[in-house]
């Protein structure tokens, strides 16, 4: 394999806040355990268009071995990801809802996030159950707009993990309010027992505000 330039991501320094993402014109990178990862060395230029949108300095321009740039087969990747969205666009009913996305942050989940993301400083958090986004048809125009947001389950997913993480996230940043929106089903009422916790682990006098959705899909 020849010697060239290509981008390498520091996984210590970074957060997973997902800004380099939408930069990669080639659509190269993901988030994998939430970390920013290179798909395949083929798919990268070595131009480096995502290294000013990383605010951790996290990426980089090394020489190494590495296969050549592929633009052909970068342009299928892309284009691959991109039929994809379009179907699922298409799948949904004309004029039913706005398609405009009001989502900030990338990973969601809880589990994927970092404490140190930069996307949790001085933000107004959203923490909704994972049932929630299914439910509630005007999820981004209602909820979302100007907030970071958590989503996860607290049936299956490990509550103890939950209060850990959220106790951390508010430790760290300079959280304004919470939020949090749970199903008006038995299963869901946890997330209100983890949210509460994890405010008096923290130490921190934050607002809450707590939501509660049927399964009609209408705040009750």
């Amino acid at each position: 394999m020849p010697l060239r330039s290509i981008i390498e991501i520091d996984e210590e320094k970074c957060d997973g806040c997902g800004r380099c993402i939408p930069r990669c014109a080639e659509n190269a990178l993901r988030i994998v355990d939430g970390k920013a990862r290179l798909v395949k060395d083929v798919y990268c230029d070595g131009l480096g268009a995502c290294l000013d949108h990383c605010p951790r300095g996290a990426i980089t321009i090394v020489r190494r071995e590495a296969e050549p740039f592929n633009e052909e087969a970068a342009r299928a990747f892309e284009a691959k990801g991109s039929r994809i969205a379009k179907a699922a666009d298409e799948d949904r009913p004309s004029g039913s809802f706005s398609r405009a996305s009001a989502l900030r942050n990338w990973p969601v989940q809880i589990r994927l996030v970092s404490s140190k993301a930069t996307f949790f400083r001085g933000a107004d958090l959203l923490v909704v159950a994972d049932c929630v986004p299914f439910a509630y048809p005007d999820l981004h125009a209602d909820l979302l707009p100007g907030k970071t947001v958590l989503v996860g389950c607290p049936k299956f997913d490990d509550v103890e993990a939950y209060v850990e993480k959220i106790t951390e996230i508010l430790r760290l940043n300079d959280v304004r309010s919470v939020t949090v929106v749970n199903m008006d089903v038995p299963c869901c009422g946890g997330l209100r027992w983890i949210v509460d916790h994890a405010l008096e682990d923290s130490g921190k006098r934050i607002p809450v505000e707590r939501r509660v959705l049927n399964v009609e899909g209408e705040m009750v």
